[in-house]
């Protein structure tokens, strides 16, 4: 009983190259039936060569070899690859072949059978290219140009076994140099290629993994700029309920959840408005980030996003008060610097989030902004990059009496 042949685990690489091969098949399929129609014209092209016989010969066994070796392809077994590099190495011989039948057959019988004679070589080049296999294109450039090469000083070493290639070794170098420079391109072609689609593929599996945690657009840039954790400039903003503890102590928890979740879908209204995402959400503390962009782009956005969850706040405040229900009163406070992003993994619980000092010092212009009684607080990073104090649109003005080691605060105002 003949063994079942062994699966070889598909790997997201191997996947995507098994779809472009199958997706190259009908250029491979014409290219095959390009190349038989060659050596055709080839096994003519000597008027009465002795050698035309063996053009036959070869064209029947390139014909069945291909058929056969491109059935015995299909499929992910370790088989498949055996036939695979047996079918580079057909491939290899039928243009060595060609090449060497004509050196033979005389050489020099004409440009056009020439011609003839070395297009095969980059026509099954071509194929082999197209199979997206860096190391098959390599080995069949190795086996044609070594065999070239062979022919060649063998026939300069013995004129009399290649009668007509005194007269044709110029032509003989020079597309002996053409191929080599051909098979490099295709090489090099394929390498990039090849690279590109692993390059591919790892930004659509990080892209993938951060989906998870963030929207599509943000995980798609993070996984454009880096694999994995990395370092990344982002504009912080926390949002936090004054005397959430004490309201809770006075209201009944049905109406503090309602309060709460008021203040979590208008700050999420306002953050994916300005294309930044809310990292988490901490007691009735809102934590959100804006990651995107340059990091003047993102520190215009957090003020923006800043301004408008106060505008969306103030109407449901309008509501709130006449339902004769308690205001809500928020502190907002925005910094921005270099974070450690990515997805932190324990083996128990992924999570997305950002670390680094910019985050500690989030948390203390957070204390400072509510011991100001400031509803927008900004660090001195965020004005910077807003272009100074007072800067439109925003116009962000220190506050006295907040200045201590790590700076002062500001608040913003709209332009009015």
């Amino acid at each position: 009983m003949t063994p079942p042949a062994t699966v070889v685990p598909e790997t997201a690489q191997d996947a995507a190259l098994r779809v472009m091969q199958e997706g190259g098949q009908p250029r491979l399929t014409a290219l095959r039936i390009v190349i038989l129609l060659v050596l055709l014209m080839a096994a003519q092209a000597y008027d009465g060569s002795l050698h035309a016989l063996s053009h036959w010969f070869i064209l029947g066994l390139y014909g069945l070899g291909t058929v056969w070796f491109g059935l015995g392809e299909r499929g992910r077994s370790r088989s498949a690859t055996a036939y695979s590099w047996a079918g580079t190495g057909l491939n290899a011989v039928l243009a060595v072949y060609v090449i060497v039948e004509h050196m033979l057959a005389g050489g020099g019988t004409g440009e056009g059978a020439d011609a003839v004679s070395r297009l095969p070589a980059y026509l099954l080049l071509l194929q082999t290219g197209l199979s997206m296999q860096v190391s098959h294109t390599l080995l069949f450039c190795a086996i044609v140009t070594a065999s070239w090469v062979a022919a060649f000083l063998v026939g300069l070493a013995y004129p009399g076994l290649f009668p007509g290639l005194n007269g044709d070794a110029p032509m003989q170098v020079i597309g002996l140099a053409t191929f080599v420079a051909t098979g490099l391109l295709v090489i090099d072609g394929v390498t990039r290629l090849r690279r590109a689609v692993d390059r591919t593929l790892e930004v659509e599996r990080e892209r993938g993994r951060l989906a998870r945690f963030v929207p599509n657009a943000i995980a798609r840039d993070l996984a454009l700029d880096a694999m994995g954790l990395h370092r990344r400039h982002a504009c912080l903003l926390i949002l936090d309920i004054r005397g959430f503890s004490a309201l809770s102590q006075r209201h009944p928890p049905g109406e503090m959840v309602a309060a709460l979740m008021a203040v979590r879908a208008q700050t999420q209204g306002a953050v994916a408005a300005q294309g930044g995402m809310v990292d988490k959400y901490i007691g009735d503390a809102v934590l959100a980030q804006f990651i995107t962009g340059t990091a003047e782009e993102q520190a215009r956005a957090a003020a923006a996003c800043a301004l408008d969850i106060q505008a969306r706040l103030a109407a449901v405040n309008a509501r709130r008060r006449a339902e004769d229900r308690f205001e809500i009163r928020t502190a907002t406070a925005i910094h921005a610097g270099t974070l450690l992003v990515g997805v932190f993994d324990d083996g128990v619980r992924a999570e997305y989030t950002v670390l680094g000092p910019a985050m500690n010092m989030l948390a203390r212009i957070e204390v400072r902004a509510k011991a100001a009684d400031l509803a927008i607080a900004a660090s001195e990073e965020i004005v910077r990059l807003l272009g100074g104090p007072f800067a439109t649109p925003f116009r962000p003005h220190p506050v006295p009496g907040t200045e201590t080691e790590h700076g002062a605060l500001y608040t913003i105002d709209a332009e009015s």
